[in-house]
């Protein structure tokens, strides 16, 4: 699993590659510390190239979520696959997060 964040018009865009389980949210989490400290943050996830998350991987979007909330920065879900989609509807976490059918769509809303 790789991220790589990238920068459009003051929003950190974050490109998911590959799988968020029990063996990768460490490494997911820490992608995003240094963008924990930025208050005001605006972040969008692509996470187009997920095929796959656990429910460690979901808990660890949770907490991002969370701790975003705290410092008054704002995080956005993009792309989602059909699959990851619907787990997210099983879990009712569509209700928590705010996810957008395309990256383009999360970046316009800001």
């Amino acid at each position: 699993m790789q991220v790589a964040i990238t920068q459009k018009e003051g929003i950190s865009i974050a490109r998911v590659d590959g799988e968020i389980d029990i063996n990768t949210a460490p490494q997911f989490k820490k992608a995003f510390e240094r963008l924990m400290k930025e208050k005001d943050a605006r972040v969008v996830i692509n996470m187009e190239k997920v095929g796959y998350i656990d429910s460690s991987g979901l808990a660890t979007l949770v907490e991002l979520l969370k701790n975003f909330r705290k410092i008054n920065a704002r995080l956005k879900l993009a792309s989602l696959s059909v699959k990851v989609r619907s787990l997210f509807e099983i879990t009712k976490l569509e209700k928590l997060f705010d996810i957008a059918d395309k990256e383009e769509e999360a970046l316009s809303a800001f």
